[in-house]
């Protein structure tokens, strides 16, 4: 079965975005972004919300369009359209059984690309596999939670962790139901 792995960038206290989305907080370059960026091309399938994928418009991402080219996206909302839609594109409705049938289909692990509401939904219903953090070394104060509203508590074994420049570090954790 395949796995989701959460690979996302976080302040030291938690936070993937400050308010309105700013993200300037976090290391933008460097070996350590460039090792996220290499990870990438091993997954063919990403994961996210609509607020993640909308998100993209500010950094030029056409509505409809993959963000990640090599990559099949399931955007998940209950809202979301497009005129026109890539193939690669695809929009599900938020479905514990359609998460389900991603993970037992055939393919690499599966990217999943924040946001912190829907990350917050499938740590909830235990779909979360790896949480793989850049940890960078800032305090946001507020913003996006890592989580969303997710009150769930679990424990999580540390699997890898590397130092990067800028102060950066790269953890990978598996979630322990």
């Amino acid at each position: 079965m395949r796995k989701i792995i959460y690979y996302v960038a976080v302040s030291l206290d938690g936070f993937i975005a400050g308010p309105n989305d700013d993200i300037s907080g976090f290391t933008a370059q460097g070996n350590g972004v460039d090792q996220y960026f290499a990870d990438l091309k091993a997954f063919d399938t990403v994961i996210m919300g609509r607020n993640t994928y909308e998100f993209g418009y500010k950094y030029g991402l056409i509505p409809g369009q993959p963000a990640y080219p090599h990559m099949d996206h399931y955007i998940f909302s209950n809202h979301l359209q497009f005129e026109k839609q890539h193939r690669k594109v695809k929009i599900r409705k938020p479905d514990l059984e359609e998460i389900i049938r991603l993970k037992e289909s055939n393919g690499t692990d599966i990217y999943l690309c924040g946001g912190g509401q829907f990350a917050g939904w499938l740590l909830d219903h235990q779909q979360i596999d790896l949480l793989k953090i850049k940890l960078n070394p800032f305090i946001q104060g507020e913003g996006v939670p890592l989580f969303g509203k997710s009150c769930k508590n679990y424990k999580a074994r540390l699997l890898d962790s590397a130092p990067y420049e800028h102060g950066l570090q790269i953890m990978t954790y598996e979630i322990l139901y």
